[in-house]
């Protein structure tokens, strides 16, 4: 059954994805989250209490996103095995972001004709000031985008889901936790006030929760590319010059292998930043660059779904057996 309700949620997002009028798990963990910090910052400016308060959040939003959807899908058994079933894929299917990464990517070079256009539907989707972005900045943009989230957004929450399939628990419960540690963390988890002290903790327990599968993406990738040598070395190389733990190793991945550079200059609310440069331009970013990259991530998702689905059955035959 858990590798019956992966395929399903991975068959959901790959269709479906997140259709834009339905009630989302991140839309609900985000209205905590606020809700929250307006509280917390009412109450206290004190750097310990709002530490202490940002280990409560984190704590609570992680167990108790997976109590409840753990308790929705026993309910849901309760009154018959199928919904149950159907809660679990559902849920399961919220935690991947494979098919929302790829149409955030399509709208944005759907109107690449139109840079205006382009600068605005990128501005939904990156932190970057993008008003006078240029045709290879905002591809530029869009594959860091997608290389970043390509591990907090499709393949952690794939590698919780997976470990959870091996415990009572399940893998919903897994997943839905890694989910709001990694909302929280894009939320509150800025190194800037007023979130300095608030959300610190969530940060690093983001740092930490996906620094695992990040590395296996990493490795997976390479083993993809057919050259895991010659990608691992560059990465070794410039990975660890980005001051994140993770996503300069999952930018460098895809740069590496699609031999082309990201990093450089961007501007945040007019100040601009150096990011690292991430691998080496041997060939320019274009559209086909992105696609290649939304590609690769998909291959990894199935490798991982289908090497997990095998031990699973094998467990399932071994179990019957012996009974």
């Amino acid at each position: 059954m858990s590798a019956l309700i992966l395929i399903c949620s991975a068959l959901l997002d790959f269709w479906i994805g997140d259709p834009w009028n339905w009630l989302h798990p991140v839309q609900v963990m985000g209205w905590v989250i606020e809700h929250f910090k307006q509280v917390t910052f009412r109450l206290t400016k004190n750097a310990i209490a709002l530490r202490i308060a940002g280990v409560i959040l984190t704590i609570g939003l992680g167990f108790g996103s997976a109590g409840i959807s753990w308790g929705l899908i026993q309910l849901g058994t309760f009154l018959h095995p199928i919904l149950g079933s159907a809660i679990a894929v559902v849920l399961l299917a919220s935690c991947f972001a494979g098919r929302s990464l790829r149409r955030a990517a399509e709208d944005v070079i759907a109107r690449l004709d139109h840079l205006d256009e382009a600068r605005s539907q990128l501005r939904l989707y990156v932190g970057r000031d993008t008003e006078h972005l240029s045709k290879p900045e905002i591809l530029r943009a869009v594959l860091e985008t997608v290389t970043e989230n390509s591990v907090d957004g499709v393949m952690a929450p794939l590698f919780y889901a997976l470990i959870g399939a091996f415990t009572p628990v399940g893998s919903v419960a897994f997943a839905i936790a890694y989910k709001a540690v990694s909302t929280l963390d894009s939320m509150i988890g800025y190194q800037a006030p007023p979130f300095t002290d608030l959300g610190w903790f969530s940060a690093k327990t983001d740092d930490v929760l996906t620094w695992f599968p990040c590395r296996l993406t990493v490795l997976t990738l390479g083993l993809i590319s057919g050259r895991p040598s010659e990608v691992w070395k560059l990465c070794q190389r410039d990975a660890p010059q980005d001051p994140s733990p993770n996503s300069g190793w999952s930018e460098c991945i895809y740069a590496a292998i699609l031999k082309v550079q990201v990093g450089g200059v961007n501007y945040y609310q007019g100040v601009e930043k150096h990011k690292p440069l991430l691998g080496e331009p041997l060939q320019e970013i274009t559209v086909d660059t992105i696609y290649q990259a939304l590609s690769l991530t998909r291959v990894c998702f199935l490798s991982w779904l289908a090497i997990a689905c095998l031990f699973l059955l094998q467990h399932l035959l071994l179990g019957t057996f012996a009974t």
